[in-house]
């Protein structure tokens, strides 16, 4: 299964590719989209779409997994990264993809074994667990690798039922 993971914003957007097989995960490619703070919003957001769209035609991948929006003391940054979130999802719509949906603290539990995790430590465990031989970076990328191994991690023990997910109250993909 090839997962396209997101870390949506709208002024960087991370995306990464996982390969998973045989409970094994891969990185394929990862990156950044960048947006600049002197355009309007509706072009910046058409960037997001077109650049994923790119990705989505250069790796077909199967699925997507894209963290869900978290704020806590910024709640300044809240709309804009929801108008980044949306152009993701839209982008993953027209690949015509499933999306899977995970909170930041989903992701760093099944990544690095708690909710409470660090940024150095999301980085370190993403390394290791995609066999890199560097640190993914920028910050983006690495928190969409994080995002695809957590769904990879998920699906690995899903219930599937016609090739679709079976979502329990209250916690989707588990």
């Amino acid at each position: 299964m090839v997962i396209l993971g997101l870390d949506p914003g709208l002024a960087n957007t991370g995306w990464g590719i996982v390969e998973e097989r045989r409970g094994e995960c891969r990185c394929r490619a990862y990156g950044c989209i960048h947006t600049t703070t002197d355009q309007e919003l509706a072009p910046r957001l058409r960037h997001i779409v077109d650049e994923l769209a790119a990705v989505a035609r250069r790796y077909h991948p199967d699925v997507a997994a894209i963290e869900s929006i978290f704020f806590g003391a910024n709640t300044r940054s809240a709309i804009p990264t929801a108008h980044a979130r949306g152009a993701a999802l839209v982008a993953c719509s027209l690949a015509g993809l499933e999306v899977g949906e995970y909170t930041p603290m989903q992701i760093k539990q099944d990544v690095v074994g708690t909710g409470a995790a660090d940024k150095r430590q999301v980085i370190y465990m993403v390394r290791n667990l995609l066999h890199l031989d560097h640190d993914p970076r920028p910050d983006h990328a690495a928190d969409a690798l994080a995002c695809a191994i957590c769904h990879a991690h998920r699906c690995s023990t899903a219930e599937l039922t016609n090739g679709r997910f079976v979502q329990e109250k209250g916690n989707p993909y588990s």
